[in-house]
């Protein structure tokens, strides 16, 4: 148990350095920073639906050049192809050779901007990589970087060309959220950092690569108690049997809510998980894989998860 808590404290440590210095860029911001952090270091990805300007991309960046590690930016339109994204093989007829050429996909970090305005053809080209971690392309499977972590961005008031992302899609995504406005004294802080150039090119790396795999690997090791396993699956249950919804969540949901859960007691500096955790982390993990009834459509997911978080026993 000391070894265990004494890894907790230095992944608590290696946590509040990266947070820290995400934090300099995106202000007002700290609750949607803990949970994107929860998603990279629990092994998901993400979806960020806000309105335009509200810093999804910046916070994307941030990340990205907080660690040492790829990065890479798609931006998503109608006439992105797949092998835009993924690469392909190219024939060299000198050589006589073949040789793959990995797309921007290949990346430690990869940035879907507006993934729901491409075809869902080209969507459907990262249900694999992000489900496996790997791509296959003419009877090759070709394996993606370690860590390979996904951000992808959605406008939710804009629906002109775009394609909605079917629930195949949508569950492959640990965690959606929104960023929101901020309050206005950190929107005027928010003037005063722009006054000079945008803040996230003075981003620089303040942990490397391996310390990433590192803290990864601790989040696996904070412990989970059999009740709690319980108190997952009975909420992911719950969501299987409530009249409003057609689609309950699935087993996905349940490894997902587990894992960033794990890593939010890691981040708190506790070798266990405590139902806080799991509350805390329950709606964003949620709520994007309800498929409500079409008579129920008015109503917010979140709603129905915060419903079955009022009702449920919590373990002690």
């Amino acid at each position: 148990m000391e070894s265990l808590l004494s890894t907790a404290q230095n992944g608590a440590e290696l946590y509040h350095r990266l947070f820290e210095n995400i934090q300099a860029v995106i202000k007002g911001q700290g609750a949607a920073i803990r949970k994107l952090l929860a998603a990279f270091l629990g092994g998901g990805h993400v979806l960020l639906e806000d309105y335009p300007g509200t810093g999804k991309t910046t916070l994307a960046k941030a990340l990205a050049y907080s660690v040492e590690m790829t990065y890479s930016r798609i931006q998503f339109t109608p006439d992105l192809l797949p092998t835009d994204i993924l690469g392909g093989t190219v024939l060299h007829p000198h050589r006589q050779t073949v040789e793959f050429r990995p797309g921007p996909l290949f990346a430690h970090l990869v940035l879907a901007d507006e993934i729901n305005r491409a075809s869902p053809r080209t969507q459907s080209a990262l249900l694999e990589a992000m489900a496996e971690q790997q791509v296959t392309l003419d009877g090759q499977v070709q394996s993606l970087p370690a860590p390979f972590f996904v951000i992808a961005t959605q406008n939710p008031v804009e629906a002109q060309g775009t394609y909605p992302l079917p629930e195949a899609q949508m569950d492959r995504f640990a965690l959606q959220f929104q960023l929101g406005f901020v309050p206005p004294l950190e929107e005027v802080e928010i003037l005063s950092q722009q006054l000079q150039g945008h803040p996230v090119a003075a981003v620089r790396p303040c942990l490397s690569l391996a310390e990433v795999l590192a803290l990864r690997a601790q989040v696996h090791q904070v412990r989970l108690s059999r009740e709690l396993k319980r108190y997952i699956v009975d909420l992911v249950q719950a969501t299987r049997q409530r009249p409003e919804i057609q689609l309950g969540a699935s087993p996905r949901g349940a490894i997902a809510l587990m894992k960033v859960s794990q890593a939010l007691a890691l981040f708190d500096g506790y070798g266990f998980v405590t139902p806080d955790h799991v509350q805390e982390m329950a709606v964003a993990v949620l709520a994007h894989r309800l498929v409500l009834k079409p008579e129920f459509e008015c109503l917010d997911p979140g709603h129905c998860i915060r419903q079955i978080l009022q009702h449920m026993p919590v373990p002690a």
